[in-house]
């Protein structure tokens, strides 16, 4: 699995105009399952986003994780994350997991986060959406985790 997750003040994601997921302070993450991906991917990705130190401590470092902030997470799923650009002018996405794979694992990562995360919010797995952000520094980190 892949992921971007960026540090915002401020998150929303909307489909068909209407907000469905919306956070302020923390983490806005796109997520992408590639084809072997299983549930052990999801199970340390939501692990090292939400333990992952990009908040700054009362020094100014990044030393605190969103769970040391209290922080609102939004996941949103984002197939593209897993393209291959390495060739052409036109992405393959060979790499990605087939829709009903992607839409499997992406609930599976929706349910852990609901489960051990307070404040989560989430964009719709195969939905047209259009996603807002205040990127906070800007501060934006690729994870893997295979």
């Amino acid at each position: 699995m892949i992921t971007i997750i960026q540090r915002v003040t401020a998150a929303h994601v909307a489909v068909d105009n209407q907000i469905i997921g919306k956070i302020d302070t923390g983490i806005m993450a796109l997520v992408a399952v590639e084809k072997e991906d299983s549930e052990k991917q999801a199970e340390r990705l939501f692990e090292r986003i939400v333990n992952y130190r990009i908040f700054p401590d009362g020094d100014g470092k990044m030393n605190l994780s969103l769970r040391d902030i209290d922080g609102g997470l939004l996941l949103v799923p984002q197939f593209t994350l897993a393209a291959d650009t390495q060739k052409g002018n036109r992405p393959s996405f060979t790499s990605a997991a087939p829709p009903e794979h992607g839409k499997r694992l992406f609930g599976y990562l929706q349910e852990l986060a609901l489960k051990n995360y307070p404040s989560v919010q989430f964009g719709r797995f195969g939905a047209d959406m259009q996603v807002a952000l205040i990127n906070d520094g800007p501060v934006t980190f690729t994870l893997r985790s295979h």
